[in-house]
């Protein structure tokens, strides 16, 4: 990312974003405003306290309670930012991002943008000299993402644009033919984009793509094949098992985060080339449309948000972002009075 868009450091401003751990370990997570306080039923604490203290500080709220304040990190920010849509949850991005083997200056297209988690750590990962594109079909989702990416970075990254589209049409469009290092696919139905993403993938390029059930993964797995564009796909799901060490208390922790959703990946062939055939047993290799609508998000129970509360996921994070760039403004302006007043203590010097 340019300059620009780094993560604040320093000294706390109005506008940064603190996460705050009180009594009992509970977080609180705010955005610094001028006159704002954090109202618990443990007393009150002015957000004018943190302003100036360095990160990793520790305050105390009018009852007396301290807490310890730190500014979030990127994994803390995508669990706590607004949503519009269900978002690629850390231990599946971390994931991505090496099996898809993302490195600083790629060229990177992303599809299924939802809430803009996924895109923050493919920005990180691809630097300035990269270019990340982002295809979302929804405008509101897209209004989120574009959000919380600015209130985590302080400014609209230069080498970010998020289209509003349908991949299929809109790739074609935007990009060159064999120009994209990496595609990253997290959508209902990945294997309906395969046949254009192969046309944008360089040779040796990489295509990942997010599914959440079995019936997805086989289908894009068998989609993959059948196209003999790509080297055979690989498969696999990450679950993540934290443990309580304390003392002599070493053990398992008695909740983990389990299934999240499968990944499943290739590489491009270069034009023409025929891999060597893959031996295996005869099995079923199709499914049909009927199969696959058994098992979208909302036939398996999944909880929809509704248009009310997307409106509502929309507001806080443009009030987010906004606060992001009164922060960044801050700085730049705090930035030029001390260049001022460096270059006036030289005139008199001189």
């Amino acid at each position: 990312m340019t300059d620009e868009n780094t993560r604040p450091s320093g000294p706390f401003r109005f506008g940064d974003r603190v996460q705050l751990t009180g009594p009992k370990a509970r977080l609180h997570t705010i955005t610094l405003r001028a006159g704002g306080e954090l109202h618990t039923h443990h007393g009150v604490l002015k957000h004018e306290q943190l302003v100036g203290q360095p990160d990793g500080s520790v305050v105390a709220n009018s009852g007396g309670h301290e807490y310890l304040a730190l500014r979030p990190l990127l994994r803390d920010f995508v669990m706590s930012m607004p949503r519009g849509a269900a978002i690629v949850y850390p231990k599946d991005a971390a994931q991505i991002l090496a099996e898809a083997d993302i490195f600083p200056g790629a060229t990177v297209v992303e599809a299924g943008v939802g809430s803009g988690a996924l895109s923050l750590w493919l920005l990180r990962a691809i630097g300035a000299e990269g270019r990340l594109v982002s295809f979302e079909r929804r405008d509101d989702f897209a209004a989120v993402a574009k959000a919380n990416v600015e209130t985590f970075t302080g400014a609209a990254p230069a080498n970010w644009d998020v289209v509003v589209g349908d991949l299929a049409t809109e790739l074609p469009q935007t990009v060159a033919a064999a120009s994209v290092d990496r595609v990253v696919l997290d959508m209902l139905a990945p294997w309906e984009c395969i046949d254009v993403v192969a046309d944008a993938l360089t040779p040796g390029g990489v295509v990942v793509c997010y599914v959440a059930t079995a019936t997805q993964l086989s289908r894009v797995a068998e989609y993959i094949r059948a196209t003999g564009l790509f080297t055979e796909p690989d498969a696999n799901e990450t679950m993540v098992r934290g443990w309580h060490v304390e003392g002599l208390a070493v053990r398992p922790d008695h909740r983990m985060v389990a299934h999240t959703g499968f990944l499943v990946w290739a590489r491009r062939l270069a034009p023409g080339a025929v891999p060597p055939e893959v031996k295996r047993r005869a099995s079923k290799s199709s499914y049909g449309d009927e199969d696959v609508e058994l098992w979208t998000p909302g036939a398996v129970g999944d909880r929809q948000i509704t248009d009310k509360n997307l409106r509502k996921r929309v507001r806080e994070a443009e009030r987010a972002a906004e606060g992001a760039r009164l922060a960044a403004a801050d700085a730049q302006g705090e930035a030029a009075r001390h260049d001022d007043g460096g270059t006036e203590e030289a005139g008199r010097t001189a």
